[in-house]
């Protein structure tokens, strides 16, 4: 019989087949061929357009070698079958570029076996072969198909592999164009994009990850998202805004690494959504915001703005607190610290004094001390609002008032 194996949950083969039994079937492989390839074609139609195509002779060698094959093993148990694994992974890879699943071929191939199991039961009755013979034959074809389509795979595997590996890079480099500063000319994005299988998305959101990326990360992403996961500074663009389903995906491939969410923004601006996403990254390392697990661009878009420019907050801070730059250091902070809580919350000396942990009366005096330093500014609306920016950005930062 050929030497095959089955899987134990397959099942054994029931016994050796006798090599005289080659002989029986041989004479009738030419009509049982014809048999199949009609039966198979009327049952699934695209292999009869794939016959009369520039495939076509190399599916009618490869049906003729997996069943030659066949009759040769039964004749001669050790025979080698190179040639007719080569035509198998074809098969494989005609099915991968054609675009479909092996269901269908592997639906053929048990199709086949069914009409050769058929020839074989008639050859039986012809010969007065014993039916545990038959069953014996039974259970050797349909092993034989399992080897079949496990080498057929092999040749579907090796194109849907390298197909994988080419739209990644392709992709790779799209997400690198649409970053690019300035920006490319949208009919370079589209033409990448269109090679890339991409489509365009009019908004995406980008996301800023903290290395190291546990590689596990893309399998668990959706497949239309960008990802550059071997950069310094790794990051993801998700088409479209972050809907309930795209955040569940994302929480799940991203648990274990620090993210943030940048803000949704048309592609073009694809480049600021992840600037800004980053920005939130170092506040979180700088201690400025809380860590989380996800943290969103949208949640802290004050901090964003009042930390864009440190160099022009000192500025912003020395112009309006100017005033008091005569005063000790110590005793400027203090009353920097208070103009800092009143100025923010608007409330009342005895809350103040509550946050600052000092009396009441304290406050008042200090408020008093402030009032006659930087009475005029401390009436101006724009003056206000200028210290009010920029004390709440130095609180951010840290750093003291001195």
């Amino acid at each position: 019989m050929p030497s095959i194996t089955r899987s134990p949950e397959v099942g054994e083969p029931l016994g050796p087949l006798p090599k005289r039994f080659a002989a029986f079937i041989r004479p009738e492989l030419p009509s049982l061929l014809n048999e199949i390839r009609a039966e198979v074609t009327r049952a699934y139609p695209v292999y009869g357009r794939l016959l009369n195509g520039p495939s076509g002779d190399a599916i009618r060698q490869g049906v003729e070698q997996a069943l030659v094959t066949f009759v040769d093993r039964v004749a001669d148990p050790g025979r080698r079958s190179e040639a007719r694994d080569e035509l198998l992974r074809r098969f494989g890879r005609v099915e991968a570029y054609e675009g479909r699943d092996l269901h269908t071929l592997q639906g053929a191939y048990r199709l086949g076996a069914r009409i050769t199991l058929r020839r074989a039961k008639t050859i039986g009755r012809q010969h007065n072969l014993s039916p545990t013979l038959i069953l014996s034959f039974a259970d050797a074809l349909f092993a034989y198909v399992d080897e079949l389509e496990a080498i057929t795979r092999e040749g579907y595997a090796e194109v849907r592999e390298r197909a994988a590996s080419e739209v990644s890079a392709l992709r790779r480099r799209l997400l690198h164009l649409i970053l690019a500063a300035p920006p490319l000319p949208r009919t370079t994005v589209t033409e990448l994009a269109e090679a890339a299988a991409w489509e365009l998305p009019l908004r995406c959101t980008l996301v800023a990850l903290r290395p190291p990326v546990a590689e596990r990360i893309q399998a668990a992403l959706d497949e239309d998202v960008l990802v550059d996961l071997d950069m310094p500074q790794p990051h993801l663009l998700v088409p479209g805004s972050l809907t309930p389903q795209r955040l569940a995906m994302l929480r799940k491939a991203l648990s274990g690494t620090r993210a943030v969410l940048g803000l949704t923004v048309p592609l073009g601006q694809a480049a600021d959504s992840v600037r800004w996403a980053r920005r939130i990254l170092q506040f979180v390392d700088d201690g400025v915001i809380p860590n989380a697990p996800l943290i969103a661009c949208e949640d802290h878009l004050t901090t964003l703005w009042l930390l864009s420019d440190h160099a022009l907050v000192d500025h912003l801070a020395a112009r309006e607190l100017a005033p008091l730059d005569g005063l000790p250091a110590s005793r400027r902070g203090r009353l920097i610290e208070t103009l800092r809580v009143h100025i923010s919350t608007r409330a009342p000396a005895e809350q103040v004094g509550e946050m600052l942990g000092v009396h009441a009366q304290t406050v008042r005096y200090r408020l008093r001390t402030l009032d006659s330093h930087l009475g005029d500014r401390l009436a101006d609306p724009e003056h206000r609002f200028a210290l009010e920016v920029a004390l709440r950005a130095l609180h951010l930062r840290g750093h003291g008032p001195g």
